[in-house]
């Protein structure tokens, strides 16, 4: 079994209703159904005929799966974390899986986008322990905040953005004058 850093095929099978057998070069077998994803987006669409879906084959040395009649191709990477979520025990991490494959965000900045850090974005995202549901509720809030942005991607305040000083005073880093309880700009 090889490793794999990046998510990389080794066979793809079409199957029925709109499914794909997914087999990975670490040996991982998912069976991804694609069905909600060529339903949603429109450049999918010509996967709807049955006659184009079978022809899926294994693109680019694994890095993709291609239909060559419909001039289709969707990255290992994706099939990989949608696999994921679709294949996760739990509802937080669906969401959080499901989250990044939506945002394609690169690890360090979904890390930054939800507050925490790159390791624990690895950990939840390769399966290794279940995301909490506090990290689930930070994608819904952040999902949140982009509908109402309109104009590109909005971030939380960055990590670490308040101070602490146990010994009160002030804490420049954070703009913070805690005897006067003032927060300054």
């Amino acid at each position: 079994m090889a490793s794999m850093k990046r998510p990389r095929l080794k066979t793809v099978e079409a199957l029925a209703h709109q499914q794909l057998a997914l087999t990975f070069i670490n040996d991982m077998k998912y069976v991804l159904n694609l069905s909600s994803d060529i339903a949603a987006f429109p450049g999918l669409q010509p996967l709807k005929d049955p006659d184009i879906f079978k022809q899926a084959q294994i693109g680019d040395d694994g890095w993709t799966v291609e239909w060559d009649e419909a001039d289709i191709q969707i990255g290992a990477d994706t099939l990989y974390l949608d696999a994921k979520a679709q294949a996760a025990t739990d509802e937080n991490t669906r969401i959080f899986i499901g989250w990044r494959a939506r945002t394609g965000l690169p690890l360090a900045l979904a890390a930054e986008a939800l507050g925490v850090s790159t390791r624990s974005i690895t950990r939840y995202t390769n399966g290794s322990e279940a995301a909490p549901r506090t990290l689930a509720l930070a994608c819904l809030g952040w999902d949140a905040l982009q509908n109402q942005s309109g104009n590109g991607v909005l971030l939380a305040e960055k990590r670490a953005a308040y101070g602490v000083d146990k010994g009160g005073g002030v804490d420049k880093a954070a703009g913070i004058d805690k005897e006067a309880g003032e927060v300054g700009e």
